[in-house]
């Protein structure tokens, strides 16, 4: 389980840094908008993020 756990964390790594790699300007640009969003919008994006998450690990795993 440790093992999954690490490739998942290194994967999530790997994706996370492709955008300020391959588009800084439009990373950039995306985050300053993300930082004009109300906290609640926020919380509905983390928590389709989350949910998006668990779908694809249940599926993986059965």
């Amino acid at each position: 389980m440790l093992t999954s756990i690490l490739a998942g964390l290194g994967l999530l790594l790997l994706f996370e840094g492709l955008g300020p790699l391959l588009v800084p300007k439009a990373w950039q640009q995306m985050l300053r908008l993300l930082s004009e969003q109300p906290p609640e919008q926020l919380r509905r994006i983390g928590g389709s993020l989350v949910v998006a998450g668990l779908v694809i690990l249940w599926m993986l795993n059965h």
